[in-house]
C-alpha cells in the first residue's frame, strides 16, 4: 500500500531533477512519486527514466504534451494510488528525517484509523547559492501534533496564507472536491491551496521542516521582473478562486474555515493589485477594471468584502503609481524579512 503519492511536474528540469528524486526515494517503497514529464525538451525524460528503472517499486514516469505546471499537478493526481497526494516541484526536496517522521505519522494513523484530512508542515525557502534560508512555521496557527478542526484554527493575518508546499491533502478528498487547475497558467499553487480546503474537515499539524523550495533561478516565477510581466496570470488564476465558491457558500462554511477563505481572497487580491501596478499603462489599468467588473458580475457581495472592507479596498484606492511603489517596496522587505536578498 502506498501511503503517500509525490507528483513531480518537471518542465526542462535536467540540472535539479536528481536531488528532488533522490530525497524522494530513501523513504520506502510505501512512497509512490509520479515524476510527470511535462513536454520537456532536454534530458528530463531520461533522467526520470533511470529512477524508474532503478526504483521500479516508487517511481513511475507520465510524459505529455507541454501544458504548465498546474496541468501536469492533474495529471499527477490522475495516476496517484497513494492515500495521500503532494506535489513536489523538480527545483526543490524534502528533508529526509521530516519526511520519515510525516510517514511515521501517517502509517501510525492508518493503522489506528484515526487519519486526518489534511496534514500541515512547515517548509523552507532556500536560497542555495547564498547560503541563507527562513522557515515558514505555522505553529501560531494550529497546535501541533493533535488533531484539529477548523474552529480551533487560530487567525491568519496580512500576507500569512497556506501554500502548496506545506499542504498534504487526502488524495479520495481531493479528487472529490474538483481541483482542477488551469494549463498554461502560472501561480496555479494559488487556486490549489484553496479550493480544496472545504473537503479537508480533520487537519494534523506537524512542527517539522519538510519542504525546501528553492530560491534564486533568474527565471523564477517570483522573480520581480518575472512576476511583474507576468501580471496577467495572477488575474486569471484570482478568477478561478472568485469561481470557486460564492460569498454565500463560504458563510455556510464552519468559522474558522469561514474566516480562513475569506482573508486569503483578500490576501490574493492584494497580491493580483500589486502585480498588476507594478507598471502603468492603460492595458494593465483596463485589465485590473475587468477584473473588478468580473467580480461584482459574478458575486456581488464577494465584490463589497474585497472593494470595500477587507485589505484590498485599502490598496485599491491609492494613487497607481503610488501602489507600484509601494509593492516594490513590501516585496524587498520581505525578501529580507526572509533573509533571501
Amino acid at each position: 500500500m502506498k501511503l503517500i503519492t509525490i507528483a513531480v511536474p518537471c518542465y526542462n528540469s535536467q540540472d535539479y531533477l536528481h536531488t528532488c528524486l533522490d530525497s524522494l526515494v530513501k523513504s520506502g517503497t510505501e512512497v509512490e512519486v509520479i515524476v510527470v514529464n511535462d513536454g520537456s525538451t532536454d534530458n528530463t525524460q531520461t533522467i526520470a527514466k533511470e529512477y524508474e528503472k532503478k526504483y521500479p517499486n516508487i517511481v513511475r514516469v507520465v510524459s505529455k504534451m507541454n501544458g504548465g505546471h498546474g496541468s501536469a499537478v492533474n495529471e499527477g493526481l490522475k495516476h496517484a494510488t497513494g492515500l495521500f497526494y503532494k506535489v513536489v516541484d523538480s527545483d526543490d526536496w524534502l528533508d529526509e528525517l521530516a519526511f520519515n517522521q510525516l510517514l511515521d505519522t501517517i502509517r501510525k494513523h492508518y493503522e489506528e484509523k484515526t487519519l486526518a484530512d489534511l496534514y500541515i508542515c512547515n517548509f523552507i525557502y532556500d536560497k542555495v547559492l547564498e547560503n541563507r534560508s527562513y522557515v515558514r512555521s505555522f505553529k501560531k496557527h494550529f497546535k501541533t501534533e493533535r488533531f484539529l478542526s477548523w474552529k480551533e484554527v487560530k487567525t491568519f493575518y496580512g500576507s500569512q496564507v497556506l501554500l502548496m508546499h506545506s499542504l498534504i491533502y487526502n488524495t479520495d478528498l481531493l479528487r472529490q472536491s474538483n481541483t482542477h487547475l488551469p494549463s498554461h497558467t502560472f501561480y496555479v499553487d494559488n487556486i490549489f491551496a484553496y479550493k480544496p480546503l472545504p473537503y479537508m474537515h480533520k487537519i494534523y499539524y506537524l512542527n517539522i521542516d519538510l519542504y525546501h523550495y528553492f530560491i534564486g533561478r533568474e527565471d523564477q516565477s517570483v522573480n520581480i521582473k518575472v512576476f511583474t510581466q507576468r501580471y496577467d496570470q495572477q488575474i486569471r488564476v484570482m478568477k478561478e478562486m472568485v469561481m470557486a465558491y460564492s460569498y454565500n457558500e463560504i458563510t455556510r462554511f464552519e468559522k474558522g474555515l469561514k474566516k480562513y477563505m475569506f482573508h486569503c481572497l483578500g490576501a490574493i487580491m492584494v497580491i493580483t493589485i500589486l502585480f498588476t501596478v507594478a507598471k502603468d499603462d492603460n492595458e494593465r489599468r483596463e485589465n485590473l477594471q475587468e477584473l473588478w467588473c468580473f467580480i461584482k458580475n459574478r458575486d456581488a457581495k464577494l465584490y463589497r468584502l474585497l472593494r470595500l472592507r477587507s485589505l484590498p479596498a485599502i490598496v485599491n484606492y491609492l494613487p497607481w503609481r503610488l501602489r507600484g511603489a509601494i509593492m516594490i517596496m513590501v516585496y524587498k522587505h520581505l525578501r529580507r524579512r526572509l533573509k533571501l536578498g
